[in-house]
C-alpha cells in the first residue's frame, strides 16, 4: 500500500474514531442527532459503528478484506449522512464534509478491493 494511501487511511480512521466517541459522549453531538431527527439508540449505534469501523480501517493495513468492509460501511454511512443533511436543509458548508468522506471511503473501498 502506498504511503499516501496509508496516510489518508490513518487520518480517515482517526477522524471516525474521534467522531464516534463524540457521538457517544458529547452533549453537542447528542443535540445534533436530535436535530437530525435521530433517536438516542441510533446515535449510540452510529458512534459504536464509527469506532468499530475505524478499528477496521486500521486492521485493513494488514488485512485488506477487513479494510474493504470498513470502508464500504463508511461509504454507506456517509451517503446516508449526506442525504440527512440535505433533507433537513443544512447549508452546503454543513453538508459537504459528509460528501467528501463518502468519496474518500469509496476510493479506499475500491483500493482495498484491488488488493484482494
Amino acid at each position: 500500500m502506498a504511503t499516501t494511501l496509508k496516510i489518508l487511511l490513518i487520518l480517515n480512521a482517526l477522524f471516525f474514531l474521534f467522531y464516534g466517541f463524540q457521538a457517544l459522549f458529547s452533549q453537542f453531538m447528542i443535540d445534533e442527532f436530535k436535530r437530525f431527527g435521530m433517536t438516542d439508540p441510533q446515535r449510540r449505534m452510529t458512534g459504536v459503528l464509527q469506532v468499530l469501523g475505524a478499528a477496521g480501517l486500521f486492521a485493513g493495513l494488514n488485512f485488506p478484506y477487513i479494510g474493504l468492509l470498513a470502508s464500504a460501511g463508511f461509504t454507506a454511512m456517509m451517503s446516508v449522512a449526506f442525504i440527512v443533511r440535505i433533507k433537513i436543509k443544512d447549508s452546503i458548508a454543513q453538508s459537504v464534509p459528509s460528501l467528501v468522506f463518502m468519496l474518500i471511503n469509496m476510493w479506499l473501498m475500491v483500493t482495498f478491493f484491488r488488493l484482494l
